[in-house]
């Protein structure tokens, strides 16, 4: 799996969020760091072999406040993934829990070890 640009990242300028990658025996897990962002403003889709994650943060202010400085200025986040041939596109699925998404995708079923029993004969 590796990280791929499209052109229309080129003429906006999104935010990275920062994604740690484990894989395993049966697959592959991505967490993704996206604080300040509802499930109903995350799109995660596969395309090709494009994983494709995109994300609009909301950063409410109480009523009657105004921001004077603001660190992050940028309120869209943007990643894409290629998908290598071993992994099950099919069978992705994915958790946001405080700020942070986790994508489980799966090996196809030929990629995963598995034992073998050997006969006495």
């Amino acid at each position: 799996m590796s990280q791929t640009q499209t052109p229309t990242q080129a003429n906006r300028q999104d935010l990275l969020p920062p994604v740690d990658v484990l894989e395993d025996a049966a697959g592959i897990t991505l967490y993704a760091d996206l604080p300040g962002v509802p499930r109903e403003q995350l799109q995660l889709r596969v395309d090709g072999d494009q994983l494709l994650l995109e994300a609009q943060m909301t950063l409410d202010l109480p009523a009657g406040l105004q921001s004077s400085h603001a660190e992050v200025s940028l309120q869209h986040y943007r990643r894409a993934f290629t998908l290598s041939k071993e992994l099950d596109a099919q069978q992705v699925s994915a958790e946001l829990s405080q700020g942070v998404l986790r994508v489980r995708i799966p090996k196809v079923a030929q990629a995963q070890p598995r034992k073998i029993e050997v006969q006495i004969g």
